[in-house]
């Protein structure tokens, strides 16, 4: 009897850590947030300077397009509590669109 019990308690205590491990694989498929977006787009604009993909005037133009999104989402921020769901499309609009600009400027033929 106390063998079973023994047993039992080991493998309740082997078992414990292995669901806590489980848990991340449940999350919801959630898309990342808009500073995420943001940070990753500045790092392909930063790839396709130091990759010399870009000119000097796409560059320019992208990192403006960049700080009007930011700037934008600091007014929506600052007006209420967060984004709601009409600010957050507004700005994930203006993401998609920048995220496309990169593109084309990084695969167009272009040379700085």
């Amino acid at each position: 009897m106390k063998r079973h019990i023994a047993v039992v308690v080991i493998g309740i205590a082997l078992a414990t850590p292995m669901t806590s491990y489980a848990e991340p694989a449940v999350r919801s498929h959630r898309p990342p947030g808009i500073n995420a977006r943001e940070q990753h787009q500045t790092g392909r604009i930063t790839d396709g300077v130091r990759d010399r993909q870009l000119t000097r005037a796409e560059l320019d133009r992208l990192r403006a397009d960049q700080a009007a999104i930011r700037a934008k989402e600091r007014v929506y921020r600052r007006s209420g509590e967060g984004l709601n769901r009409m600010e957050r499309r507004d700005v994930e609009s203006d993401l998609n669109k920048t995220s496309r600009q990169i593109y084309r400027a990084k695969h167009n033929r272009a040379r700085p």
